[in-house]
């Protein structure tokens, strides 16, 4: 797949377009503007792209704005349909289908990439961005059969939401989710009373294996 970034601005010289991909080097080292930049930001999405498995480049004229092109290596293979297929061979137990659940996330764009994956097992779902509405959302809804804790929160954070939410529920199914990945971190929120933890960027298909897995734990201790 092929994107691209197009401006209208002053324009890059033809002798300093391969320079602005290098790290602290920006097109018009005169402009005063321009020191307000590192120098790092077309460096740092160079080495991302090229990480991927594509390319970048620029095509630009002064006076005439500039145009970055980047590539991806794309499949059309449909994960979805192979996610669905790989849940229903779980062993015996509660399936994820018909869910209540709570997406505790400041962050929108993780919000809805969450509700995406999730929408079409769920019969409601509700959305806290902080720790004091997620506390408060669930006090309303007793029925709530999972809840994605972001860790990191304004007002009150995931592992206090989490211990305050135990205080008066301690059926429900808890998954911390957080960007840190640090050693440690897994151990710090079973401590707080989550059942799980999952590292974001989130990977669909372990998020539901996670899922899946924890219903069958819950159908266990109740039979």
């Amino acid at each position: 797949m092929q994107f691209y970034v197009k401006d209208t601005g002053m324009g890059i010289p033809k002798e300093r377009q391969n320079a602005v991909f290098e790290r602290f080097i920006q097109a018009d080292i005169s402009d005063k503007m321009a020191l307000q930049g590192a120098g790092l930001g077309l460096s740092i999405s160079k080495a991302y792209v090229e990480m991927l498995g594509g390319k970048i480049w620029v095509e630009s004229e002064p006076g005439n704005g500039t145009i970055f092109y980047f590539t991806i290596p794309y499949t059309s293979e449909n994960k979805s349909e192979i996610i669905i297929k790989d849940v229903s061979k779980f062993v015996e137990g509660r399936t994820i289908s018909n869910l209540k659940i709570l997406i505790a996330e400041d962050d929108k764009t993780s919000d809805l990439f969450i509700t995406i994956a999730l929408i079409k097992f769920c019969k409601k779902v509700l959305h806290a961005q902080n720790g004091v509405d997620a506390i408060r959302i669930c006090r309303e809804n007793h029925d709530i059969d999972l809840i994605l804790m972001d860790i990191k929160m304004p007002e009150l954070d995931g592992y206090k939401a989490t211990r305050q939410i135990r205080e008066f529920n301690k059926d429900v199914i808890i998954i911390a989710q957080t960007a840190y990945g640090l050693v440690g971190d897994r151990e710090k929120t079973l401590a707080a009373g989550c059942n799980d933890y999952i590292s974001k960027p989130i990977i669909v298909d372990e998020l539901l294996t996670l899922i899946q897995l924890q219903l069958n734990k819950v159908v266990k201790s109740s039979s």
